[in-house]
């Protein structure tokens, strides 16, 4: 289970270190974008409201507070899973990258109203419109480990 917490922690700042340097240092919510290496990688100041490429975003500021609940609700799931049913240094790696990925991206819901996303990537003629950050790649990398480095469930037979 340190697994679970360093990895999780490591995230964790790696994801709040980014979005400080980000919008604070780079002071892109008054910019908006930043081109680094066009198209493969831009800056591009977007903030989240809802959920995965602006869904459930209508403007509802409970909404706000049902994605803290949800987020939270999740880690705890996961972390009572792999406590429960140990399936190796993969999975808990796995999963400390999707907690400390949805605790960085509550902590944003907490502290702007929304969560700050900024990397933009597009590739062979392929313009992407959307934006992700740190925590959105270790959420995405930490639910594809859980699925993949799992052991198979018991039969209750």
């Amino acid at each position: 289970m340190r697994l679970v917490f360093w990895a999780g922690l490591l995230t964790l700042l790696l994801d709040q270190v980014t979005k400080y340097w980000i919008v604070h240092a780079l002071n892109l919510r008054e910019l908006g974008s930043l081109d680094v290496f066009p198209p493969y990688l831009n800056l591009r100041m977007a903030w989240n409201y809802g959920i995965n490429f602006g869904l459930m975003s209508g403007g509802n500021p409970i909404m706000r507070w049902v994605l803290i609940a949800v987020a939270l609700l999740i880690s705890g799931l996961v972390l009572w899973w792999v406590h429960r049913d140990q399936g190796g240094r993969w999975q808990m790696l796995s999963a400390g990258l999707l907690i400390g990925g949805a605790i960085g991206n509550v902590i944003d819901r907490v502290l702007y109203g929304a969560v700050a996303d900024f990397l933009n990537m597009s590739c062979c003629g392929i313009n992407n419109p959307f934006a992700f950050n740190v925590a959105d790649i270790a959420v995405f990398a930490g639910a594809i480990g859980l699925v993949l480095f799992s052991p198979p469930a018991k039969n209750a037979s």
